[in-house]
């Protein structure tokens, strides 16, 4: 939470409500303030993206634009592919909107099967896919622009949607913010969400989607739902791409997160050695530990929360119980003897998991 530029956010705050225009309230409803839409379309064109900030939606966080993605694109009982593992967010949603999903497993490093997803797309009526090009959660990679290129093509040539998850662009660890999959869509079906939540403005709750020919369904949806964000987050945030500066706080942070990153990450592997692969994530702040099948991820968390610490067990990361071999750490925290700690006591209950020496019951006397 101190990575955030809260100083600044407060005075931008302060000063968008001196400034406040009463009519703002109504003038603010869906698609959101003209300004911060501006904005943001701008920040897209700089990667040469051409975005219509009239075919931006601002919504309550890139959850609630995930969600609108969806509804518009789907009925209760349609099928959406989503990555294996994937953003347990994802899951929650579909499963609230009664849709059925079929996981996809990830290259590690290159992104989504493409192979098996046509397989996917061959054999049911796959209705949208919502998917991470950049920094996917929970793996960390960014796809390499040609396998970006190659699934928009797909999905153009099936005639499938996509529904974006670009939550985690502005904190890459490269030399260049990554183009999301949109970049290359030539039908204009897909759906790019994102928000202000993972790298500036984690409070304020303030998120987007583009939309394309599907803007006025979901304002439509939003106007039925939440009815529109919170104003005056809106025109904080207005303010503070106006006045600019956002662009060095974002390589601030993205030092930081890298550099922390790679501190828990060596120590990881030096309280763990040979009983676990680690990812090597692009951007973000999360790490992925893969072990022995034998071990119970559920079970050790639980086993964590006693010991006084949260780790996200793998089978979270699956509609299907699977990756329960697995675990995710946030690596985001700066280091402390409490953290030193935590991983120190981890590694012990991995350690004593996968070293039990079954019983065998079913021995001869």
């Amino acid at each position: 939470p101190t990575l955030f530029p809260h100083p600044q956010l407060g005075r931008a705050l302060a000063s968008s409500m001196r400034r406040l225009d009463p009519f703002s309230t109504v003038a603010d409803l869906p698609p959101g303030n003209e300004a911060l839409r501006r904005a943001i379309a701008q920040r897209y064109a700089g990667e040469g993206l051409a975005v219509d900030p009239q075919q931006i939606i601002i919504t309550t966080g890139a959850m609630e634009a995930l969600s609108l993605s969806l509804q518009v694109l789907t009925e209760p009982g349609d099928w959406v592919v989503v990555e294996s593992p994937t953003f347990y967010g994802a899951l929650q949603a579909i499963e609230r909107l009664k849709l059925n999903a079929v996981e996809i497993p990830v290259i590690p490093g290159v992104g989504i099967d493409l192979a098996l997803l046509e397989e996917a797309l061959a054999q049911r009526p796959i209705k949208a896919c919502w998917l991470m090009g950049n920094v996917q959660h929970p793996l960390g990679h960014t796809m390499p622009d040609e396998h970006k290129q190659a699934l928009m093509a797909l999905l153009n040539r099936r005639g499938v949607a996509l529904v974006e998850d670009d939550v985690y662009a502005e904190v890459y660890f490269g030399r260049e913010r990554p183009r999301p999959i949109k970049y290359w869509d030539t039908s204009g079906d897909s759906l790019l969400c994102s928000s202000f939540s993972k790298c500036l403005a984690p409070g304020f709750r303030v998120g987007w989607v583009v939309a394309g020919r599907h803007a006025e369904r979901v304002q439509r949806l939003q106007l039925m739902s939440t009815l529109s964000t919170n104003v005056p987050s809106q025109l904080a945030l207005a303010e503070m791409l106006r006045q600019g500066g956002v662009d060095a706080h974002f390589r601030r942070l993205r030092h930081t997160l890298a550099q922390r990153q790679q501190q828990m990450r060596a120590a990881l592997l030096r309280l763990l050695p040979g009983e676990v692969s680690i990812s090597s994530p692009d951007g973000g702040y999360f790490l992925w530990l893969e072990f022995d099948p034998r071990l119970d991820s559920r079970a050790l968390h639980a086993q964590a929360l006693a010991s006084g610490f949260s780790l996200a067990p793998g089978a979270l990361f699956s509609s299907k119980g699977l990756h329960n071999h697995c675990l995710r750490l946030n690596s985001s925290h700066p280091w402390s003897e409490q953290l030193e700690t935590a991983l120190i006591q981890l590694a012990e209950l991995i350690h004593r998991q996968l070293t039990v020496v079954p019983t065998n019951n079913n021995k001869a006397p």
